[in-house]
């Protein structure tokens, strides 16, 4: 019997009680991770395990956060459904992040494009191209999903872009897409996408603002260096 489990604990140590008792953010990271999975092993209280479960990334949340299903797994005292639980609160999380309201908010330089952008390019596998529509106002009109690739490339079609453009009135384009690799330079075809766009939207007064390149260490935007 484990009598060190979570249920023997003082009720304001007990990761629950201890929610309910001071509110979420008195509780530490694996506080929050043993309520998820809310059972530990024989040997282990769900709190222990959860520690486990950090010190496997380093106590890093963003490479936590990037965790696949079997990755999980394979540690010892997670099963699938333990594993589900905790994959399944960080696409929640994900998509509370994607869910922010995007009326009236103003785009006037790269950092700001990047933190809105962040929750849909953060955290990938694989590359995903994304277009940020403006306004007159440079005011955020939608964004739109172009296309999802592989690890080392996506395609972008212009026709699909400008296409969104002139469906929703835009009169200014910010383009996006992510480099899983970490590698912030980018590649010929990059530029050279750019560049079609940039002189295909003159020809229908649609303008490229910025191309913002994403990793999780930061971002490269074409405007900032003058490649525009």
């Amino acid at each position: 019997m484990n009598t060190n489990g979570i249920k023997n604990w003082a009720a304001d140590d007990r990761p629950r009680e201890k929610l309910l008792l001071k509110g979420k953010s008195a509780l530490s990271d694996a506080e929050l991770i043993a309520i998820l999975i809310g059972s530990g092993t024989q040997h282990q209280s769900a709190l222990d395990l959860a520690k486990t479960i950090l010190k496997e990334f380093d106590g890093d949340l963003l490479r936590f956060s990037r965790v696949q299903t079997n990755e999980l797994m394979k540690i010892k005292g997670i099963g699938q459904a333990k594993a589900v639980s905790i994959i399944a609160c960080l696409e929640l999380g994900r998509r509370r992040n994607k869910a922010m309201p995007i009326s009236k908010t103003k785009i006037t330089q790269s950092s700001q494009a990047f933190a809105y952008l962040s929750p849909f390019l953060s955290d990938l596998h694989h590359e995903e191209f994304f277009a940020l529509y403006l306004n007159n106002s440079n005011e955020i009109i939608q964004h739109k999903q172009i296309s999802i690739g592989g690890m080392t490339g996506t395609l972008a079609d212009g026709k699909i872009i400008f296409r969104h453009a002139l469906d929703l009135h835009a009169t200014g384009i910010i383009l996006s897409h992510n480099h899983p690799s970490g590698n912030l330079k980018p590649s010929q075809k990059d530029i050279q996408l750019t560049n079609q766009l940039i002189q295909f939207g003159k020809c229908i007064e649609l303008s490229i603002l910025d191309h913002l390149i994403f990793t999780d260490n930061g971002y490269f935007s074409f405007a900032d260096e003058g490649l525009l």
